[in-house]
């Protein structure tokens, strides 16, 4: 009431005007000072409000990741059930925290990684039922879906969540894969030294840069799968499916490929130094730049359609040329198939 009388006299420094006019510069300056006396305490109550939310909003994610912890301990406790029925649930409460919360990720594949290692050691240590003898034939070795059922969730869901990991090294090395299905997965940048993949069907699956040293990989499905800069060195894959798989700067140094079928795969820049490729099928493979230094190839297939590196005598290493077989067809596979029948090697 008082203060806009006191700003029109200092504003009129002394000079005279009307009642009138002299109640309308009050009436102006009372307006403006009521606005602006409204708007700070508009901006205080938003203000305010905002700091509860934030508040509310702490609260809330407090809450959330005390849910969060506990339901991971609850579900890291079921692993360690006797039941596989509950160990079975506790991968699939881990795999969905997984997707709910991004900070448990990484944590929830190092535990499923984890859990195959321990779980499925190769070569088994214990002559159960979910453990075949290591000397057992192939075929009389029941899918992994069938004698490890837990061990089979905890891989897929490996090969899940791997497809927005970061490419950190993953240890799934020395594991009894025997028979598994890893159709599909993405398992890159994963450590498989020393495991027993043997007949197991990696259909269509991520393997860039993985590493399966010394890997037994004999009658694997490797049919359309990427190992594009992939470390099979010193690995067993006799009689191996590779049709159109990406071979692309994979190192097979010393690897020991006899009857596998690597038709029409893309091997640029692949590495085949002192590998066995007696038998193998390789009719419209692509060995662009490849490094056949000291390989053995007799016996081999090969068709005219089958690209050598430069300057290298196909015939002098013993290459028998066929007929083309010409386009492969689509590789559709059944989950019956993790279950055939793999015929014997003549190289065994």
């Amino acid at each position: 009431m008082v203060l806009p009388g006191l700003v029109v006299e200092r504003d009129l420094g002394g000079a005279r005007i009307s009642a009138a006019e002299r109640l309308g510069a009050v009436n102006n300056v009372r307006t403006t000072l009521v606005q602006a006396v409204g708007g700070a305490v508009v901006l205080f109550g938003a203000y305010a409000t905002w700091r509860q939310l934030r508040v509310n909003q702490e609260g809330l994610n407090a809450t959330r990741e005390g849910h969060l912890t506990d339901r991971f301990s609850r579900a890291v406790d079921q692993l360690g059930s006797e039941k596989t029925d509950v160990r079975i649930g506790g991968l699939y409460a881990l795999w969905r925290i997984a997707d709910h919360s991004a900070h448990d990720r990484e944590a929830v594949i190092s535990i499923k990684a984890a859990f195959l290692r321990t779980h499925l050691p190769w070569p088994p240590q214990g002559q159960g039922q979910d453990s075949p003898a290591a000397e057992a034939s192939i075929n009389s070795v029941p899918p992994l879906e069938t004698r490890a059922p837990d061990a089979q969730v905890a891989l897929t869901g490996l090969g899940v969540l791997c497809r927005e990991r970061r490419p950190d090294w993953l240890n799934v090395s020395y594991t009894d894969l025997r028979r598994a299905d890893c159709d599909g997965l993405w398992l890159h940048h994963i450590n498989f030294d020393g495991a027993c993949l043997e007949a197991a069907s990696i259909y269509q699956v991520n393997l860039t840069k993985a590493s399966l040293i010394a890997a037994n990989m004999r009658h694997v499905e490797l049919g359309t799968s990427i190992l594009h800069q992939s470390r099979c060195i010193e690995a067993d894959l006799r009689g191996a499916r590779m049709v159109r798989a990406d071979l692309r700067e994979a190192d097979f140094s010393g690897a020991d490929l006899r009857e596998a079928n690597l038709r029409k795969a893309r091997g640029h820049g692949t590495t085949f130094t002192g590998a066995d490729l007696r038998l193998a099928d390789l009719r419209g493979t692509d060995l662009t730049g490849a490094d056949l230094t000291r390989a053995k190839l007799e016996g081999a297939l090969a068709s005219d359609v089958t690209v050598w590196p430069a300057g290298f005598d196909a015939q002098a290493a013993g290459v028998v040329m066929v007929d083309d077989p010409g386009a492969e067809p689509s590789i559709l596979l059944q989950a019956a198939a993790l279950a055939r029948n793999v015929p014997p090697l003549q190289s065994a």
